[in-house]
């Protein structure tokens, strides 16, 4: 699950990282929440260029997206087949430029908030997808979710999915929706290496999106790890795009 997120990076330092044609001017955002919005790289007619969406997929066919389920993350294991993200595997896949991303410790009904992060700082791309969604009247709205992977050891602590991170030798392959099928794609999307994030315990203002600022990535005390779990095989949900805050 990814309910929320951060890109801090300048302008400048995004367009470097992802190498769109754009040059687009765009504030720091520190907790980006489902349906504000959120950046994205695509492929026009072979050139990366930089967009905004709304985060929360709308599938095409969506007669009434206000009766819709919204669809911030789609899990990388089924996407291809799942009726709602099947076309955007296929003809709509995207990168999602991001400083880091928050998540939620449940323990002893309480939940701890941890900002994650490189541990070596700068960016890293999500793999995300897009869709524009028609209105009966012509009008028109971008849309898109982030594709999640089981987490890795490090995240694990925290969360058993994480954001599907894809490095830059695998940009060119994922945008390529013209050559790259969706199921070739599918197998780009693996558990981020060991290293390459940081955990760090923050406090409840990330709950709020209203606090839209850097005092929400202030490291705070660890209100205590639970105890390691016996392994259990996770239940199926109805619906794996399904927005839960915490979940």
């Amino acid at each position: 699950m990814c309910g929320r997120m951060t890109l801090t990076a300048t302008p400048d330092e995004v367009k470097l990282a992802f190498g769109y044609a754009d040059t687009p001017n765009f504030p720091p955002r520190y907790n980006i929440a489902p349906t504000q919005p959120l950046a994205i790289v695509r492929q026009v007619q072979g050139r990366r260029r930089f967009g905004l969406v709304r985060w929360g997929l709308i599938p095409a066919w969506v007669k009434d997206p206000a009766a819709f389920t919204l669809l911030v993350n789609a899990r990388a294991e089924t996407a291809a087949e799942k009726p709602s993200f099947r076309g955007p595997m296929r003809h709509h896949r995207c990168l999602v430029p991001a400083s880091g991303f928050y998540e939620w410790r449940r323990h002893d009904g309480s939940r701890q908030a941890f900002f994650i992060r490189p541990k070596q700082g700068g960016l890293v791309a999500f793999a995300g997808l897009f869709e524009t969604w028609s209105d009966p009247a012509g009008g028109e709205i971008d849309t898109g979710l982030i594709l999640t992977v089981p987490a890795n050891r490090t995240v694990s602590a925290v969360h058993d999915r994480m954001p599907a991170v894809l490095a830059p030798e695998l940009f060119d392959a994922w945008l390529d929706t013209a050559h790259v099928d969706s199921r070739a794609a599918s197998r780009l999307l693996q558990p981020a290496p060991e290293d390459q994030f940081e955990l760090i315990p923050v406090s409840a203002r990330v709950n709020t999106f209203a606090n839209d600022d850097a005092a929400v990535q202030a490291p705070v005390e660890d209100r205590g790890a639970p105890p390691p779990a016996a392994p259990r095989k996770a239940a199926s949900r109805p619906d794996d795009g399904q927005f839960d805050l915490f979940g």
